[in-house]
């Protein structure tokens, strides 16, 4: 294992403590702790608060800021965090007008976070939450019961901190976190699997000439493990698989997202945007919002996710609503 660190153990507050200093005008850390605040919060809007294990960087912490999130809970690597300090996160973002939540569907993440809630809930703070399943590689996997939350999450932070900054109620953004979360789908393919520096070694290992679709971002199992193929065939595949679940029509308007996993140059993610360019037009689609880069990596894993959401009411205008973040 090469790794950029000092020890193991201290990878997660050095890496916070690292953030926050090159980054002091947008965040901060809240001592001890895996939370990552706004410098800056505003009275009387919705706060909202995501998180999860960290090794996903950019996410969750590089969305904080204006326009996105209020804070960032970040656990250790692939690791939930604590009920006690998203429910800290939660207080810090509770700005008079009650918080909410934007989890991904892992187990540990969904126990923390509704605990959180429930405990935030009997201090008197009104609080809302969604959970994101955008995954569409597998029903169930490790550590999930049902689909798994993957890059399309960042949509939903874009979204939902764009309708809160705009003033939108806590009840107009539980509503509009329901129609909008069944709406983003991710399917992924990984190259090969990522090296928590605490192990020390990949957690899966794919040969010289192998790929694996649907690899999830702890190194879940995925579907297929298959030859390697060009971009041009990684983009039918994963296209095609989108198209079995949105079942669109041409004319459709449509974002897209392709995210690297943490390994994969911006070259190749830009080829396969390109030949994904093609099968849209193929299709039929309007794409009205595209954007390529990481956003929620594993750690060291080589491969890419495509994003597609299905745009409807002013989503695109939420999409384009100016943020000022780190990773955004």
């Amino acid at each position: 294992m090469k790794k950029i660190i000092n020890r193991t153990d201290d990878v997660l507050t050095e890496m916070l403590d690292g953030l926050t200093y090159a980054h002091d005008e947008l965040v901060a850390r809240v001592n001890e702790t895996g939370i990552i605040t706004r410098v800056q919060h505003e009275a009387g809007k919705v706060g909202l608060v995501s998180g999860g294990g960290s090794g996903h960087e950019p996410a969750h912490a590089g969305f904080v800021g204006k326009g996105m999130l209020n804070a960032a809970v970040c656990g250790e690597v692939f690791t939930s965090p604590t009920p006690d300090q998203i429910l800290e996160a939660i207080k810090l973002a509770d700005q008079g007008s009650g918080v909410f939540l934007i989890i991904k569907n892992y187990s540990g993440d969904v126990m923390n976070f509704e605990m959180a809630k429930d405990l935030a809930e009997m201090e008197g703070i009104a609080v809302e939450s969604v959970i994101v399943d955008d995954d569409i590689a597998v029903e169930d996997s490790t550590y999930t019961a049902g689909r798994r939350g993957v890059a399309g999450t960042v949509l939903v932070h874009k979204i939902l901190g764009a309708a809160a900054d705009q003033g939108r109620t806590l009840a107009d953004i539980k509503q509009l976190a329901e129609a909008l979360v069944p709406r983003v789908k991710t399917l992924g393919v990984a190259l090969s699997g990522a090296t928590v520096p605490g192990v020390g070694h990949p957690g899966f290992v794919l040969e010289e000439d192998e790929i694996e679709f649907g690899v999830g971002i702890h190194g879940e199992p995925g579907y297929e493990r298959t030859k390697l193929q060009t971009s041009r065939m990684l983009a039918k595949e994963i296209v095609g698989k989108l198209k079995k679940e949105v079942q669109w029509t041409a004319g459709d308007h449509v974002a897209l997202l392709v995210n690297g996993l943490g390994a994969t140059p911006l070259m190749e993610q830009y080829i396969f945007m390109n030949d994904v360019k093609a099968l849209m037009a193929e299709e039929g689609l309007i794409v009205a919002f595209k954007k390529v880069g990481n956003v929620m990596t594993a750690i060291d894993m080589a491969g890419l996710s495509l994003t597609l959401l299905s745009l409807t009411d002013d989503w695109l205008d939420l999409l384009h609503y100016p943020v000022q973040t780190i990773a955004w």
